[in-house]
């Protein structure tokens, strides 16, 4: 039987770390960084079986774009 488990971690920007990076190891998917100018590619980590983003009703649509979102997440901070 699968058990359902949750780790949540702070990423920080000291550590060398950002938001863009994490978010296309997570999804083994290629993003791109504006913040720094550098392309994450993580396309061929393999063991990602599914990766989606889900958003309220009222999130702007263009955050569905997950490379849009983690950039503008690193933006605001």
């Amino acid at each position: 039987m699968a058990i359902y488990h949750l780790h949540v971690k702070v990423i920080g920007r000291k550590a060398g770390s950002s938001a863009v990076a994490s978010a296309a190891y997570r999804s083994a998917s290629r993003m791109r960084d504006e913040r720094i100018d550098r392309v994450q590619d993580f396309s061929a980590k393999r063991g990602v079986v599914h990766s989606k983003v889900l958003l309220p009703d009222n999130a702007p649509e263009a955050w569905s774009d997950r490379e849009r979102l983690w950039n503008d997440v690193e933006a605001f901070e």
